[in-house]
């Protein structure tokens, strides 16, 4: 009878030791440092279960035992806690860090940048071709000049019309807190004018020193009542929502019958050929002070201003001289 109940004991013991040895060898997987070599970000779909996003990380190379994972999860408390999303996992992340990167961690944040001066057939084509968004946009979804230009922050998942929407509501709000810092002087009788002028800065220049100078010429122009003369608007008067002629303009062009063409047309145009960005629209609503009428490109990147029609067309000549010997390299 003693021998029965020392063997009883002695298997018991046998037992408890081989769990608690299990158990601790499968802690010490589950803790350690898995087989990652690099960052990664991986994808949790909407409706993946437990099982499907072990394997999803065994596949992708992030953890090496996916029951060992369900296990640790179950232990922890977790298991239910892991959410969609899309989530960046470090070098050698373990399997315990994993699971909690999905339950508590933070979704991968992607940025898209519409750049200033895009038409916004342009930027559609953008937060279209932009990874990890859902849903589409249609055309017109949004008018010319509608959308601010800048970089816009989102996770995988959101819909493509919610970020056009934020950008429709940025531009909305940008207008309505630059208006009322306007300088009292010009002549923009509502804030979509600012909109439509900044447009035409924005195409005309890249460089942010010239933009209120250039201003101040199209404003010296609205107030003679002269045309503002902006090759921009005849090439959006051809090419509206496409944003790029592909080709010099000529003079049969600066003739098209087009109330976008400023060559013909007196005043504004009936709308924006682009969305412009923060600094147009403050240069539009805040000209420099100079009585220039005139400036042409100086072949720098940056333009030639003028007072009078004679210093620009010493300008216009200067620079056609300066085209010619860029081709012919002398």
């Amino acid at each position: 009878m003693r021998t029965l109940v020392r063997v009883s004991l002695i298997l018991a013991l046998i037992a408890v030791v081989t769990v608690l040895a299990g158990f601790l060898y499968l802690r010490e997987q589950y803790r350690s440092p898995g087989p990652l070599q690099a960052e990664k970000a991986v994808v949790i779909e909407r409706g993946m279960s437990v099982a499907g996003i072990a394997d999803l990380l065994r596949r992708e190379g992030i953890i090496e035992s996916p029951r060992v994972f369900r296990l640790g999860l179950r232990y922890e408390n977790i298991y239910h806690s892991l959410k969609a999303g899309e989530f960046a996992f470090p070098p050698r992340v373990s399997m315990q860090q994993a699971g909690a990167v999905i339950a508590f961690g933070k979704p991968v944040i992607r940025r898209l940048t519409i750049a200033e001066g895009l038409t916004t057939n342009q930027v559609l084509q953008a937060v279209r071709a932009a990874d990890g968004l859902t849903g589409d946009v249609s055309d017109g979804v949004a008018a010319e000049g509608a959308l601010l230009p800048e970089t816009y922050f989102y996770s995988w998942g959101d819909s493509r019309m919610g970020l056009v929407n934020r950008m429709r509501t940025a531009m909305k709000e940008t207008v309505m807190r630059l208006w009322p810092k306007r300088r009292p002087s010009i002549r923009l009788e509502r804030p979509e004018d600012a909109v439509i002028l900044a447009s035409i800065i924005e195409k005309e220049t890249g460089v942010d020193g010239e933009r209120a100078r250039i201003s101040s010429v199209f404003h010296n122009r609205l107030r003679l009542g002269m045309r503002l003369q902006s090759d921009p608007t005849v090439v959006y008067a051809i090419a509206g929502g496409e944003g790029a002629l592909g080709r010099a303009l000529t003079r049969a062009d600066l003739a098209v019958d087009s109330p976008y063409n400023t060559y013909s047309a007196f005043g504004l145009p009936p709308g924006p050929i682009a969305n412009p960005g923060v600094a147009s629209i403050e240069a539009a609503l805040n000209p420099g002070d100079g009585d220039e009428l005139y400036f042409v490109a100086d072949g720098t990147g940056g333009h030639a201003f003028a007072k009078t029609l004679a210093s620009h067309n010493r300008n216009v000549a200067r620079y056609r001289r300066f085209l010619r010997q860029q081709e012919t390299g002398r």
